[in-house]
């Protein structure tokens, strides 16, 4: 199947806003050819301000920036990622397209939990972590299931956790497997970007085959990536500002998000097949279209 027709389908399967759509026959949404999806999506350049101020990105002229409502399209309509997370928009380079092969994304979001002390940079233990991160994902692979996404594995770092004390910046990567990803391992880049309140998490979703593309261009990222005044972390306040729970070792696994439902707080393991989800996407089409026609016949 090409990946027009892939595309496609993927309108019609999105359960979230399509699904009665779906039972009553095509939209137009759904005929949306490949070429008119990325025609629609509203492309940003230059100084922008993201939606809740607390950052500026400076983009050059290689990188342009989708806003939330377009990120979720190409996160969930294009991806093929569950629905249901709020980011605060995306950074796509300008010259590959997100359907492309090649094409990858970093997904912005804000953790707003409290000011993060760093007293514990030197003493985690991150082959530990590694272990109980991968335990995790094995518990929530009957979750996965339950929802129609197939199982993931943590395969390892791709980079290990490290923490720059003087810009106050926390960098990893994860590589990724999927029972349905045809031997393409997934890429998750992570940078933790540590603030006043919070935290600011740029986290890149390409191929592992494009690593030493993405930790060059995230050098750029960060670059261009900057607080609003008075929201940095020299900026903190301990007489009014709130600290937060949970240190760096938190953040690597989860921090505070673990008392979110599912989607919620493994937010990140979910934005790591892209590839897969579209070649594999014919199969697990199929699974949805007969979850509507069992809703169909019980309702008659």
């Amino acid at each position: 199947m090409t990946r027009l027709i892939i595309l496609s389908l993927m309108f019609c399967l999105n359960i979230l806003t399509s699904a009665n759509l779906c039972a009553a026959g095509p939209s137009p949404e759904s005929r949306m050819t490949e070429e008119q999806f990325l025609a629609s999506l509203k492309y940003q350049q230059g100084k922008i301000t993201l939606p809740n101020s607390i950052a500026t990105l400076d983009l050059p002229v290689n990188f342009r920036y989708l806003d939330p409502a377009d990120a979720n399209r190409v996160l969930v309509d294009a991806w093929g990622n569950p629905p249901g997370s709020e980011t605060l928009g995306m950074i796509v380079p300008s010259d590959v397209s997100p359907l492309n092969e090649n094409g990858w994304g970093v997904v912005i979001t804000y953790d707003e939990e409290g000011h993060i002390k760093d007293d514990d940079a030197d003493n985690i233990k991150y082959d530990e972590l590694l272990k109980d991160m991968k335990e995790a994902m094995k518990d929530s692979n009957e979750e996965r299931k339950e929802q129609g996404y197939a199982p993931m594995n943590l395969v390892g770092w791709a980079e290990a956790p490290h923490y720059d004390k003087v810009s106050h910046k926390f960098y990893w990567a994860k590589e990724y497997s999927s029972d349905d990803s045809q031997g393409q391992h997934s890429l998750n880049y992570n940078i933790r970007v540590l603030g006043r309140k919070g935290v600011l998490v740029l986290n890149a979703v390409a191929g592992m085959n494009q690593i030493n593309e993405i930790k060059t261009e995230m050098k750029n990222v960060v670059a261009f990536t900057d607080f609003t005044s008075g929201n940095g972390y020299i900026d903190f306040n301990s007489s009014t500002d709130k600290v937060a729970e949970y240190g760096l070792a938190a953040l690597v696994a989860g921090g505070i998000a673990a008392k979110l439902g599912f989607f919620g707080k493994i937010f990140a393991f979910l934005l790591v097949f892209k590839k897969a989800v579209l070649l594999g996407l014919a199969a697990a089409g199929a699974s949805i279209f007969k979850f509507f026609g069992r809703k169909k016949k019980d309702a008659e």
